[in-house]
């Protein structure tokens, strides 16, 4: 058997990391690009869906977690649903975000924390994530009517994507719990 290259090591250990922190076995994805065609973000990303699941199979970890396709993915499940292989990306997505955090490589987009802090407090009011009072909460902190983030928040709306109104958890306690453990 043949020694692995530094290269090829680097590569199969950021397959490894990635597959291991999101639970995704990506190295089941074959580009079928279903999770592509169906991505609502897909067009405003730089990388595609499936060019980030390539390209971390390929090891590149600097271009992944410094691209703007991981801040886009809007959790819809739309990917998840349409894999063969049943890979989520919204979970992949998320782990992804995490490591860029960790090694402090920031986010491209500008106001992109504004988004994410719009989420979080949807999910603390509710024990989950309202995307229309979530959307509403990003655009008015951040002023950004119609740069894009309206834009493909209605396209969801029209798709049935985005109810109208809340629902909420029943166990709201424990989801404030939650968040109380997460600021210690």
């Amino acid at each position: 058997m043949e020694a692995l290259t530094n290269m090829e090591k680097a590569n199969k250990t950021f397959l490894e990391e990635v597959s291991k922190r999101s639970g995704e076995k990506l190295s089941l994805c074959y580009q079928c690009l279903k999770c592509t065609a169906g991505c609502p973000t897909a067009p405003n990303m730089e990388f595609r869906p499936n060019s980030i699941i390539r390209m971390i199979q390929m090891g590149k970890k600097q271009e992944v977690l410094g691209s703007s396709a991981i801040w886009f993915c809007v959790y819809c499940q739309t990917c998840g649903t349409r894999c063969p292989n049943e890979i989520h990306i919204g979970v992949l997505m998320d782990a992804l975000r995490e490591m860029a955090m960790e090694e402090g490589v920031h986010a491209k987009e500008k106001n992109i924390h504004l988004f994410h802090e719009a989420f979080i407090q949807s999910v603390r009011r509710g024990g989950r994530a309202h995307e229309v009072t979530m959307l509403m909460e990003y655009i008015l902190r951040s002023r950004d009517l119609m740069k894009g983030s309206l834009i493909p928040g209605v396209k969801l709306f029209l798709k049935g994507k985005f109810p109208l109104l809340p629902s909420f958890v029943k166990g709201k306690g424990e989801i404030k719990r939650i968040f109380e453990k997460c600021k210690k």
